[in-house]
């Protein structure tokens, strides 16, 4: 069976897309442009989102003592082993706040990124109150002949949960960063966590509503995660009864459910994430590889034969609570 994406996938792959848009695999090295966050720096707030611990998915190649060609160098040769299929390359620039800096300073990192013939294009990875229309139009320029991305760090679409994890913006600031962005033609991605404190499975089941309302291109969620020297670590050795953390099957129901519901032309670039055992805090899953959670979570869809955007549109309540 085709799935309305054009494949016999049950959902509308990362993989998938890219297959579709550039004609084969295309492989993202990590950049670390050293660049901070206003909520860290004071012009938000300071001590950052309580969740946040930018060393726990950051490769070690990155550094922002090394200029952006060495990293995408250094990034191409580090891949280069695992995926022999790939021949180009996104440069994906993903700690912390990646347009927060001024227009100038943006210019000379992105321009230089886009130099290697390798590079086929940019996925910048930033907060949704870290644009205005320069940066923006800027971006826009540059898709003009390459790929370019922008990923927001949405994290929930309920403020009540974003002002208890000291986000520091609103899902309206969401929603108008994103808005601003597809205006402009650009590729929007929105990250999201999935488990925060005080969010129950009907209420990320029924966010997915305002997920759809976006226009977003990609999609990824992570189950919560809980690392080591973060303010939410503290609150869990204190307050342990506040977290709750889904065993891996329990956790492929719910996102099943969510997927069910989920526009089907949205890409899902992940579904969960991993980080090195020495980082966490409380339950986790053990050693398991992306490769390995996305068989799982396809012999699942298949075992309930179910699929990306099957209710989509409906309010049918969901199979499992």
């Amino acid at each position: 069976m085709l799935y309305p994406w054009g494949d016999e996938r049950r959902f509308n792959s990362y993989a998938g897309y890219f297959r579709r848009l550039l004609g084969g695999r295309v492989q993202k090295v990590t950049i670390n442009a050293g660049f901070t966050c206003p909520n860290r720096d004071g012009t938000v707030a300071t001590g950052g989102c309580t969740f946040c611990n930018n060393e726990a998915f950051t490769p070690s190649y990155c550094t922002p003592d090394k200029t952006v060609a060495t990293q995408i160098a250094e990034g191409i040769e580090f891949h280069a082993n695992r995926y022999r299929r790939a021949d180009r390359f996104l440069a994906y620039f993903q700690s912390y706040s990646n347009t927060h800096a001024p227009l100038e300073r943006l210019r000379a990192i992105y321009d230089e990124a886009l130099r290697d013939p390798r590079v086929a294009g940019i996925v910048v990875g930033t907060r949704p109150d870290c644009v205005d229309d320069g940066k923006l139009d800027y971006f826009a320029s540059l898709a003009r002949d390459r790929y370019v991305a922008l990923e927001f760090g949405i994290e929930s679409c309920y403020d009540r949960t974003l002002r208890a994890v000291n986000r520091g913006h609103d899902f309206e600031c969401a929603r108008r960063a994103v808005e601003a962005a597809a205006a402009r033609g650009l590729h929007v991605g929105g990250h999201f966590i999935l488990g925060l404190p005080g969010e129950t499975d009907r209420m990320l089941v029924e966010q997915t509503e305002r997920i759809n309302a976006l226009p977003l291109t990609t999609v990824k969620f992570h189950q919560l995660q809980i690392f080591r020297g973060t303010p939410m670590a503290a609150r869990y050795a204190a307050r342990p009864e506040e977290f709750r953390f889904w065993d891996l099957p329990a956790y492929l129901d719910l996102f099943t459910e969510i997927l069910r519901r989920l526009r089907p032309d949205l890409v899902v670039e992940r579904f969960a994430g991993e980080a090195p055992p020495r980082y966490h805090v409380g339950p986790t899953w053990g050693l398991i590889r992306n490769d390995r959670l996305l068989a799982l979570l396809e012999k699942r869809l298949e075992e309930r034969n179910a699929w990306q955007g099957e209710l989509y549109g409906a309010t049918t309540a969901p199979r499992h609570e």
